[in-house]
């Protein structure tokens, strides 16, 4: 056996010496290292720590489980990638080792498993003919096999047959089962019926019927009494579903028979419907009382069997999907009868109804006292909204739902009685309220808690519907509201929805809104009541109020009455006192118009955008008549030119800055009469601004703010109604500002008329020199600069055109007039100072004249003289600003002020000069 050569031999057969290489390489390398100059062996200056130490990559040898070596497809790029920290002569030196490493394990490899390899070509020797001999016998084994498959497949077919015919036999069996207790069950429920059966129609057929309803009536009238024939038929409607779910079953493949039974299956239908409509209207007659209209004169122990026997038919009708059926009795036997004597078209001019006397409902000791009587006519300025219209505050859906407490329930009233008091409508519709809670009232109840039981409503309420009918007994809706409803169109239309007589027309609507509000408290639940608002009558009834027809003729009315007192555009003082707050009967009328609107003589909720727009529109209205109304506030010419004269002599002074002129000369007689009327228009219009502004936000924190929703915002979206009121009321109180200013500039005209005499204060003093005292109280004029604005507000008089303006704005209005004349004031200082220097430097010209002649004396006279002025100046500007406080002014924190006393403090002259 011949082993494998050494690695070294191999070795000796390189011609390229590469072996060599490498280990000459390999031992340069190790040298450098040793010497520090490699990579790892260098130093940094600042420390003792090698470079290469801080952040030294892992070292991780090559071997076999290398992810890069071990791929399917070996990618240089990233193998030498993964070896970035390693240079390339070390990267050869490794991949030297790694191959000398498996050259080794190798010929390790083949070492171990020689004698294997070597004994492996001689282990198989005659395995041919042995696998030959072998395979011989398994063709016969396949043959024997596949036969036996054969015949056990034709034994599985045929057990299999006998299997499907065993099983058809026995759903055969099973649908004889079925018919045969289809037979029984039609036969069972044609004997429980009384029906004649198919082996007896041979006979004479008109014969046998009437011995067949002559022996049934015999056999209800003394074999039954009226309860058990309610459990009868009860039975039978029970044993009728059960027929019918066999039947479904059975058509789930045509049958003969089915098809040939399917009309004794409608017959008995039919007769199960007729016996139980007959039952349960003769439990109502015997209940509520014939059709003679006489009331039936029961026990309480006979009422809780009679509406025993109702809740059994009701659940019967329930079992049977018959609810329409059921309502067409109860609106044929009961409801039909009482609306045809009740609604027809004298009803309203025919006397009392004598069926139920008007008696006050008795007081019960020890329980809760019944709801007072309903008010149709309302209250001034309080309407009602559609469901605050009732005294009671309790739940009206709460109501026993079961049925074995009826006696509490049927004593008890439960309808929201209307006030009748001249109103023969509301007592047509007490008459019917009181007849749907005495007579129909606990039939809907007993319908209800039937279908709430059976998980009827609930599937209502989700939609589901059986036979394209909602499975649900809807007496209000379809019974009681729709007959009510024809006929009150039908027979009292003309009458009821008359829209000519608008206050007839509002009374007929809020007592009709009341009634229909009355007659859902009688409803047993919630869905009733929306069922009762989406059936086809009541959106028809709703649709016959004209709404918009009666609003036409109240705008007109209101319209006609407004438009009337705005005729004159004059704004004038009313005498007469009915008009307060307002001054005006214009601003009064506006009002009373918008009043008028939201009165419970006119408002209707449903008209409650159409209302709210028209109030926006008689605001805009009053505005319009306002511009009309108000005088002119441009300037006149005269003080145009005023101004102009003041802006060409007084553009030297810093302290003018306002446009209020200058004046020259006193006002005339005339003028003084025009500004009087003036101050008393602009007046007027801010009393009454203010006043329509208090109001109108009064009545809409009182009475708007509950009545008017969310959505009514006007024409923009996005806006609340309060702020679409507060818009229309902006456009009237932003003239209030441009006649407040108006009213300022004539009030400060006033006051610099006042201001005239100080000019002659000079040569006042000057006159009386001879008088040697000096001033100690303040010029006469100061009392009138503010004495049209007192007596403007009425301070101190007994009247003035703002009285009623005083507590808001005489503060605004004294601080602007006292800002302008105390300009007015210091432009006079001024003057007068320039007059005086003028004066003094003309005597200092003829001072040495004066010296020659020993003037002195005339010297000193004048220095006394300018001190006297200075003085009076003093006590003016002082009792000018004690004036300005008490109007309310802070004459202190005023800049014009203080500029004006500290002139006035300062000496005429400029001694320096």
């Amino acid at each position: 056996m011949t082993s494998v050569r050494s690695p070294d031999a191999l070795a000796s057969r390189d011609p390229f010496e590469l072996d060599r290489l490498a280990e000459e390489l390999v031992a340069r390398e190790s040298s450098k290292r040793l010497n520090g100059a490699g990579p790892l062996g260098d130093y940094d200056d600042d420390d003792d720590v090698p470079a290469g130490a801080r952040n030294l990559p892992v070292y991780v040898p090559l071997s076999h489980t290398d992810p890069y070596l071990s791929a399917e497809t070996f990618d240089v790029e990233q193998f030498l990638l993964s070896r970035a920290y390693t240079s390339l002569p070390d990267l050869r030196t490794e991949l030297r080792d790694y191959l000398a490493a498996l050259k080794e394990e190798l010929v390790k490899l083949i070492n171990d498993d020689y004698e294997a390899f070597i004994s492996l070509s001689t282990d198989l020797r005659g395995e041919g003919a042995r696998l030959e001999s072998m395979k011989r016998p398994l063709g016969d084994l396949k043959a024997r096999v596949l036969e036996a498959r054969g015949t056990l497949q034709v034994i599985q077919d045929e057990i299999k047959e006998k299997l499907d015919r065993r099983a058809a036999i026995r759903e055969e069996k099973a649908f004889l089962h079925q018919l045969l207790k289809i037979s029984e069950s039609i036969t069972r429920l044609e004997s429980l019926l009384l029906i004649s059966s198919p082996e007896d129609e041979g006979k004479d057929s008109a014969a046998a019927g009437t011995m067949q309803l002559t022996s049934r009536a015999d056999t209800d009238a003394e074999d039954r009494t009226r309860g058990n024939r309610a459990k009868h038929i009860a039975r039978v409607a029970a044993e009728y579903t059960q027929l019918l779910y066999h039947v479904s079953r059975a058509r789930t493949e045509p049958c003969a028979f089915i098809d040939e039974s399917q009309w004794r299956v409608d017959r008995i239908k039919s007769t199960l419907s007729s016996d139980l409509d007959h039952l349960f209207a003769t439990t109502l007659h015997a209940l509520i009382g014939g059709k003679d209209g006489k009331a039936s004169k029961v026990t309480e122990i006979e009422k809780s069997k009679l509406y025993a026997d109702i809740t059994e038919c009701l659940r019967t009708y329930d079992v049977l999907g018959l609810w329409r059926d059921a309502e067409d009795v109860l609106r044929r036997e009961v409801v039909r009868e009482f609306v045809k004597k009740t609604i027809y078209p004298g009803a309203l001019t025919a006397p009392h109804s004598p069926i139920v006397p008007h008696t006050p409902l008795p007081s019960r000791t020890g329980a809760a006292s019944p709801a007072p009587p309903m008010t149709a006519s309302l209250p001034p300025r309080t309407p009602y909204t559609p469901f605050t219209a009732f005294a009671s505050k309790q739940n009206p859906f709460e109501f026993a739902l079961r049925a074995d407490t009826h006696s509490s329930a049927s004593t008890s009233s439960m309808a929201h009685i209307l006030d009748e008091t001249d109103d023969p409508l509301a007592a047509l519709y007490n008459t019917i309220l009181r007849f749907v809670d005495r007579d129909v009232r606990r039939t809907m109840e007993i319908a209800e808690a039937v279908c709430v039981k059976s998980g009827s409503r609930a599937a209502a309420d989700k939609g589901e519907k059986r036979d394209g009918e909602i499975p649900v007994f809807e007496i209000m809706a379809n019974v009681v509201w729709s007959e009510i409803g024809r006929a009150l169109m039908d027979e009292l239309g003309s009458v009821i929805f008359a829209a000519g007589k608008p206050d007839d027309f509002r009374k007929h609507h809020e007592t009709t809104q009341a009634f229909l509000r009355s007659l859902e408290f009688l409803a047993p639940s919630v869905q009733c009541v929306e069922a009762m608002r989406a059936h086809i009558v009541y959106t028809t009834f709703d649709r016959r109020w004209q709404l918009p027809v009666y609003f036409q003729l109240r705008w007109k009315e209101i319209v006609t009455k407004l438009e009337d007192s705005l005729v004159t555009t004059k704004l004038e003082r009313n005498a007469s006192k009915a008009s307060v707050p307002f001054v005006t009967s214009q601003a009064s009328a506006v009002y009373d118009a918008i009043r008028a609107c939201w009165s419970a003589e006119i408002y209707i909720p449903q008209l409650t955008s159409r209302f709210w727009k028209f109030t926006l529109q008689l605001l805009s209205r009053y505005r319009t008549w306002l511009d009309k109304s108000l005088p002119p506030l441009e300037p006149t010419a005269k003080v145009a030119a005023a101004v102009a004269a003041e802006r060409i002599g007084g553009s030297n002074s810093p302290t003018t800055r306002s446009a209020t002129p200058i004046p020259t000369e006193a006002a005339s007689a005339e003028s003084i009469a025009a500004d009087d009327v003036l101050l008393q228009q602009f007046a007027i219009a801010i009393t009454d601004i203010t006043a329509m502004e208090g109001q109108v936000m009064k009545l809409w924190r009182e009475e708007l703010v509950v009545m008017l929703p969310e959505s009514s915002a006007g024409d923009e979206e996005g806006i609340t109604p309060e702020d679409a009121l507060k818009q229309a009321l902006s456009k009237l109180t932003s003239l209030v500002p441009t006649l407040l200013s108006q009213i300022v500039v004539i009030l400060s005209r006033r006051g610099c008329d006042a201001l005239l005499s100080m000019r002659s204060i000079p040569s006042q003093f000057r006159a009386m020199s001879s008088s040697k005292r000096m001033p100690t109280e303040p010029s006469y004029f100061v009392s009138l600069i503010f004495k049209h604005t007192k007596a403007f507000f009425a301070i101190q008089t007994v009247d003035g055109p703002g009285s009623a303006l005083k507590d808001t704005f005489l503060k605004p209005v004294a601080e602007e007039v006292f800002e302008v004349v105390a300009q007015r004031y210091i432009y006079f200082l001024s003057a007068m100072k320039k007059t005086e220097e003028s004066l003094r430097r003309l005597k200092k010209g003829k001072k040495s004249t004066y010296s020659l002649f020993g003037s002195s004396s005339r010297e000193d006279d004048g220095r006394a003289d300018e001190e006297k002025i200075r003085t009076q100046m003093i006590l003016d500007v002082d009792a000018f600003g004690r004036e300005a406080q008490s109007l309310g002014v802070a004459v202190q924190e005023n800049a014009t002020y203080r500029s004006l006393v500290e002139m006035a403090r300062s000496s005429l002259t400029d001694e320096t000069s």
